[in-house]
């Protein structure tokens, strides 16, 4: 059901700014012994309506991180910003996790926890309200948020779809 943006987004002359969301530690039980390896959930954005969210995993922590980075920049959407705040209520579900974000007004913040503030602050949102539910795994959660943010519309785009003014699409 969760729609595809088709607002796909090249990294290439982009200014990304990058976050590491969470770092896990991955044992795996060998004959020889215990190996040790390293994923990282990176989320990148330019803080103007372009976010991305990338996985790297390696023996290193900082490579890991570094293949997230570039994993992200492979992820790139663009999410409608409007005043700082998004045009509209979304509501989205990735695995167990489910997230809902709801337009602010000017001055209230990113109210989010954890892992879909940093998906929320990298996409340039200043403010808005989130509530996440359900399962509070960061990969599931940040998602989940993707999800959400990219199935936000513009509302020129909606008044053009329906044949209505723009101000029929806010009090209609």
């Amino acid at each position: 059901m969760a729609t595809k943006n088709l607002n796909r987004v090249k990294a290439g002359d982009l200014e990304l700014h990058e976050k590491v969301v969470s770092i896990n530690r991955v044992v795996k039980t060998t004959k020889g012994g215990r190996a040790f390896s390293f994923s990282a959930l990176v989320v990148v954005g330019n803080g103007n309506g372009v976010v991305g969210h990338g996985l790297g995993k390696a023996k290193e922590v900082q490579e890991a991180i570094t293949k997230g980075i570039d994993d992200a920049k492979k992820n790139l959407i663009k999410v409608p910003v409007m005043n700082g705040t998004i045009p509209h209520d979304q509501m989205a579900r990735e695995g167990a996790a489910k997230v809902l974000i709801k337009p602010a007004a000017h001055g209230t913040g990113v109210i989010a926890g954890g892992s879909m503030r940093a998906v929320l602050e990298a996409a340039g949102i200043t403010d808005v309200l989130s509530k996440s539910q359900g399962s509070a795994n960061p990969h599931n959660v940040v998602k989940a948020t993707f999800v959400a943010l990219s199935q936000l519309r513009e509302p020129i785009a909606v008044a053009k779809q329906r044949n209505i003014s723009l101000k029929k699409v806010f009090n209609g």
